[in-house]
């Protein structure tokens, strides 16, 4: 069969599979590098290709640097600052909110930001009477747009700068997209303040993050013994480096049976016992024996807590994770963070190094000053995401190598063409939209990518445009909620429906839409 049809019918297969939400999304892209390899399309090397690629590499990384500025609290003291600032205002509080987390996914990406500051958001939107679906829909945004930012904002930025280095005169800057998301931005906090007490739904939330910031002030409150053993509770039960835990005792734990008492250490020996609760009241004897259900209040360090909870002989209540991102001080780690960001960002701002030696270079270092322990480092790795790009490299190759690419670019020219550049960027921009919508915009750059390029060879003119271009329009992921992962991260706890995110989101996605075929043509002529 001509490898042009069988790379067309592998392209359909994979958006059927995407749509369908049956398959894992890492299991098709694996798929996709496997069909084509055994349909003769590409060699094995080629088909693999995408799994030793720089900008998977690179990827990868960010999402460890995101975790260090996680980890040390660093994006949660940036939004309890917003809280402490936003008063009771509406719009106060929804440009606070959307400017931080459209500044935050500049550095540490979309989701990383998103996820940070959810829990925040909710938190802010509760205390001043603001139903959360009035916030997170806004804020999910706000961070699609802040992801234009700069070349770190989102993996799509990435792999266009990629396509820019090879096939379209040298890659993009670091801030160079800022040019368009800067307006972008602006014009996304206008829409929503403008627009959204209107068109978006005031309910209540179905789920809703835990708020930890006052977590040891409560812990206090619950354990007694602990405020009366420190003479009134002045204990730092948690600082940068030593946290707490609750964890329950489930059925058939070797800890069931055991006598402890307040001050003992666990079996590990690397934490201590402070509390012992049985059915939501504190043991207060000497000693008891554990039983099936029994809340233990543990005491360690932050990376004892997490290797050492994350067993079948405890369940934990809140994880210590989330309890160091959000009740933490910084820390001297928290500083060594942001000291490891800021000199990523000079690496790939001035170009010394290629940026996916930028990226490693600060992921070690976040290791390295123990910012981030290993086993954190790689659980914090989105391997669906780092998948996912490595398995459809190889069919943007193929659309380039078996000219299917050549062939799309040539029918939308042929389509298009007669109105000009500008009317063929439209059509590629409205492909990507559709196609970004149901499927990852990351897999939609990737295909969509090869054929932007072809068109712009057909018609003569650079390809800088069309690929500036298509990065905006892919961040438009307004729509769906499973357009991107953050749009589902506040599906729950803004207890939105399916139909609320078209509702709101279509004039974001006109003004994304315009902005790419007036504006990127200004900036970057054909």
């Amino acid at each position: 069969m001509d490898p042009v049809v069988v790379t067309f019918v592998i392209l359909g297969l994979a958006v059927v599979a995407f749509v369908s939400g049956r398959i894992p999304i890492a299991v098709v892209a694996i798929g996709v590098a496997l069909a084509l390899w055994a349909t003769g399309v590409l060699t094995l090397e080629q088909s693999l290709a995408g799994f030793g690629d720089p900008t998977v590499l690179f990827i990868a990384s960010l999402f460890v640097v995101s975790e260090g500025l996680d980890a040390t609290g660093v994006t949660a003291r940036l939004g309890r600052l917003v809280v402490a600032r936003g008063g009771a205002s509406r719009n106060r509080v929804l440009l606070l909110v959307m400017a931080l987390v459209a500044l935050l996914t500049a550095l540490i990406s979309v989701n990383g930001a998103v996820a940070a500051l959810l829990p925040m958001a909710v938190v802010v939107a509760v205390r001043i009477g603001l139903p959360p679906s009035q916030l997170l829909l806004p804020l999910a945004f706000s961070a699609h747009a802040g992801s234009l930012l700069a070349l770190t904002g989102t993996p799509v930025n990435v792999i266009v700068s990629e396509f820019a280095a090879e096939e379209a005169g040298g890659p993009f800057g670091y801030f160079e997209f800022a040019l368009v998301g800067a307006p972008l931005v602006v014009g996304t906090l206008l829409l929503a303040m403008l627009l959204g007490k209107r068109m978006l739904p005031a309910r209540s939330a179905d789920t809703v993050p835990r708020d930890l910031t006052d977590h040891a002030r409560t812990l206090l409150a619950d354990y007694s013994g602990l405020a009366e053993a420190d003479g009134g509770g002045r204990a730092v039960l948690i600082d940068a480096e030593n946290g707490v835990a609750e964890v329950m005792v489930p059925p058939r734990s070797e800890l069931v049976g055991m006598r402890v008492f307040p001050g003992m250490a666990t079996p590990s020996g690397k934490l201590v016992i402070l509390a012992l609760a049985r059915n939501g009241r504190e043991l207060t004897g000497p000693a008891a024996e554990v039983e099936v259900g029994d809340v233990l209040l543990l005491q360690g360090t932050w990376d004892d807590l997490e290797a050492n909870t994350g067993g079948d002989e405890v369940r934990v209540v809140d994880a210590p994770s989330a309890v160091r991102g959000q009740a933490a001080p910084i820390g001297t780690r928290g500083v060594a963070a942001i000291v490891v960001l800021a000199a990523m960002v000079v690496l790939l701002a001035t170009g010394l190094v290629p940026a996916v030696v930028a990226g490693l270079l600060a992921a070690g270092a976040m290791i390295l000053t123990r910012v981030v322990s290993i086993g954190r480092a790689y659980r914090a790795i989105s391997w669906t995401t780092v998948i996912l790009v490595a398995g459809m490299i190889p069919l943007s190759t193929a659309f380039t190598t078996t000219g299917a690419a050549e062939i799309v670019g040539n029918a939308l020219v042929a389509a298009a063409g007669p109105g000009g550049p500008l009317v063929v960027l439209l059509a590629v921009c409205v492909l990507v939209v559709v196609l970004g919508q149901l499927i990852s915009n990351m897999a939609t750059a990737l295909i969509v990518a090869p054929i932007a390029l072809s068109a712009a060879a057909e018609l003569g003119v650079s390809g800088r445009p069309f690929l500036m271009a298509l990065t905006v329009v892919a961040a438009a992921a307004f729509l769906t909620p499973i357009a991107t992962p953050v749009n589902l991260m506040v599906m729950g706890p803004g207890g939105y429906r399916f139909g609320d995110y078209a509702r709101f989101g279509w004039p974001f996605t006109l003004l994304f839409l315009t902005v790419a075929v007036l504006l990127v043509p200004l900036i970057w002529p054909f």
